[in-house]
């Protein structure tokens, strides 16, 4: 049975074989990076209209096209906590984690973000439709050093 694993391994080589970056890849099938990269990633099911696309750009298999379309289990193996408001913030890097690191990786190279020379920003956004949180995290860049 091919899985969701198995796209992913199959989107993550092609990709690497074609040197494009998930920017590129985002604006071929009209859709933001951070989701692209995310449903790529296997966190998200993409409808059948842009996993045909993705397909077309990756040259993928019609198994990997139909697995992005299948609902995924995000997160899955984790313990999270039960507060709500820290459950949400895990279940964010449990589904988008891989997604930042790989786009953290892609553009700096490998390394880390570092959490000591670190800021973050948390706003309240009015918003007509419901106020919404806005958090921003600025941290130093720290490249693996190699010995």
């Amino acid at each position: 049975m091919y899985t969701k694993l198995d796209a992913t391994e199959e989107i993550l080589t092609s990709k690497i074989k074609k040197k494009i970056s998930w920017a590129t890849i985002a604006e071929y099938i009209g859709m933001s990076e951070v989701w692209t990269t995310s449903a790529c990633l296997g966190q998200n099911s993409m409808p059948k209209e842009l996993a045909i696309k993705l397909g077309e750009v990756l040259d993928l298999s019609n198994h990997a096209v139909e697995s992005l379309q299948q609902f995924p289990l995000k997160g899955s193996g984790q313990n999270i906590p039960t507060d709500p408001l820290l459950y949400r913030f895990f279940e964010i890097c449990f589904v988008y984690g891989p997604t930042i690191k790989e786009i953290i990786n892609e553009k700096m190279g490998d390394g880390i973000m570092s959490a000591i020379d670190f800021t973050m920003d948390i706003d309240r956004v009015f918003d007509p439709k419901g106020d919404r949180v806005k958090i921003v995290m600025n941290g130093k860049f720290l490249p693996y050093k190699i010995w």
